[in-house]
């Protein structure tokens, strides 16, 4: 995107759930691994002998995702994007999100209850993270193209779902338990989900080599079909 200066054919409802996803993941991540309050909670749910879920690399992976994202939704307003913005769908959704994270914290203040809280805040990414890549999906599929979306942003989710997987049954091994995935059920469904889901869209999705398209992404009434609007190239 930076040597195309465009976005176009990148879906910004996309990024803007994928960035949000990776904000509450933020959250829960850097809560579990910080916190002494946190940990006690957690311990005293699953037991003292167990280890927490979260280890630096998880919260090293979530500040990147979320850094990471919040520099696309920044190039999204700098470089060309054709006629496309944000649906009224994706923002009332985000903000729905928001206004639940507000008033889960209202009701967990009193009694610091903090486990619960980022548990609801891991269980609304994992959602996120299932329906995040629809609004590319369907955009490519009515384009029959797949210009101006990187698949390797398929192809690293798939092997990062298969990695983390791995680490924790690795880790539930060690430990002798397997309280560690009913622990973080958030992170045993997001590595399924990046396992099974990603892929089957990147799969199913034809692409095409043109450089241009005939009409903007999305028409609104008032807006007339525009010819030869460029489009970037997969990074």
């Amino acid at each position: 995107m930076v040597q195309n200066r465009s976005v176009v054919g990148l879906n910004f409802n996309y990024l803007l759930l994928n960035n949000t996803k990776h904000t509450l993941y933020l959250i829960y991540n850097t809560s579990l691994y910080f916190s002494p309050a946190v940990r006690f909670q957690y311990n005293q749910k699953y037991g003292f002998d167990q280890m927490i879920p979260v280890a630096a690399n998880d919260v090293a992976f979530s500040t990147h995702a979320v850094l990471l994202t919040a520099v696309l939704l920044f190039q999204v307003a700098i470089y060309e994007r054709g006629s496309q913005s944000f649906s009224k769908v994706t923002t009332g959704f985000i903000t729905a999100v928001w206004i639940t994270v507000a008033i889960c914290s209202f009701i967990a203040f009193p009694s610091k209850s903090w486990l619960w809280l980022i548990s609801i805040f891991n269980t609304m990414q994992v959602i996120m993270a299932v329906i995040k890549y629809v609004p590319q999906a369907v955009m490519n599929f009515m384009r029959r193209s797949t210009d101006g979306f990187s698949i390797g942003n398929v192809l690293f989710d798939f092997c990062g779902g298969l990695a983390n997987y791995s680490q924790m049954v690795t880790q539930s091994i060690d430990q002798n338990s397997w309280v560690n995935f009913s622990g973080n059920i958030g992170k045993v469904l997001l590595s399924l989900h990046y396992v099974l889901y990603p892929s089957k869209k990147g799969a199913s999705i034809p692409s095409s080599k043109h450089k241009t398209v005939t009409e903007p992404l999305i028409l609104s009434p008032d807006q007339p079909a525009a010819a030869n609007v460029p489009v970037a190239e997969s990074v």
